[in-house]
């Protein structure tokens, strides 16, 4: 088990190991599977990931709610690419896996179902641009996973326990990560990046609208896959950060844990909590969630009051 960055850069180094090659070997040891299989697992992870994206980018249909659904192609189609092709597509493709989850298609949680589009709207739209084999990706792919066992095991990776920093915010970072090492950043400047990425996305709520994994979330795996590629590129830069990752990791599951119950994925506070969020909530049938949302924001706990007093 990985627990820390300064462990995983010092096992590495100590065993003339790169950073995928060690977290490889621990799941071998860990797991008991060789190598190989470590490997087509991670194959099989990506295929996962590119059909919920070719799902989700070809099915304008929406999902049960309403919410979502269409999304992701009509901006393929109809996106004014401010910033050149990769960037609309790597925003529509983070769309799509969220569009395919709430169809209940197949998706594979990086790190979990509400960050599912972050890390393969990242990597499938760079991978081609910048020329890497499909076996580079499986070593990204392990690089992102390491980030994400530091993650879990120092702060949170669930909405519930952290908000949406614990989870769009983990995604983030394990794509930054992922990104960095591809590009042949030191153990230093892959630090960086998972420290800016996360520096970035500190005290995100959860507040998912009618309590569906749909909106804001969606749009929220676009952005944060844009705060990964500019945390990495960033970093690749020579840029710095003064607080250590581990430390900015620390930091991520301290205001976690401190975060109100409301904006921990219980859909009682922030977006959910508005008078549209309500509308949306009990056309959808969920007439407690509303009694509870308007309870809670007539309480003096801190929380806001929407709509005239």
């Amino acid at each position: 088990m990985i627990r820390s960055f300064a462990d995983w850069f010092q096992e590495s180094e100590a065993r003339g190991l790169d950073l995928a090659r060690t977290v490889e070997r621990l799941e071998v040891k860990e797991t008991g599977a060789s190598p190989e299989a470590v490997r087509e697992r991670i194959r099989d992870a990506l295929r996962v990931m590119r059909q919920a994206v070719d799902e989700g980018l070809a099915e304008a249909r929406a999902s049960s709610s309403g919410l979502t659904g269409g999304r992701s192609g009509r901006l393929l189609a109809d996106g004014p690419r401010l910033l050149g092709d990769d960037f609309t597509t790597m925003l529509a493709r983070a769309i799509a896996t969220l569009e395919t989850n709430a169809r209940m298609g197949l998706i594979m949680a990086t790190p979990t179902a509400g960050a599912a589009g972050v890390v393969p709207a990242v990597l499938l739209t760079l991978a081609p641009a910048r020329e890497w084999p499909e076996d580079r990706l499986v070593d990204a792919m392990l690089v992102a996973g390491g980030t994400g066992i530091i993650i879990a095991e120092r702060a949170s990776i669930a909405g519930a326990g952290g908000g949406c920093q614990a989870e769009t915010g983990s995604a983030a970072a394990m794509a930054s990560a992922a990104v960095t090492w591809l590009e042949g950043g030191s153990h230093d400047q892959v630090a960086t990046a998972v420290a800016l990425t996360i520096q970035g996305m500190l005290g995100l709520i959860c507040d998912p609208v009618a309590g569906l994994v749909e909106i804001p979330c969606a749009y929220r795996n676009a952005s944060a896959a844009v705060n990964a590629v500019a945390s990495a590129e960033m970093a690749l830069a020579g840029l710095d950060f003064p607080i250590p990752v581990d430390q900015v990791v620390d930091v991520m599951g301290d205001v976690g844990s401190k975060m109100d119950v409301r904006f921990r994925e219980t859909a009682l506070g922030g977006l959910a909590a508005t008078p549209a969020g309500q509308e949306i909530a009990a056309r959808a049938g969920m007439t407690e969630l509303v009694q509870l949302q308007r309870r809670g924001s007539t309480k003096g706990e801190g929380s806001a009051r929407f709509g005239p007093s």
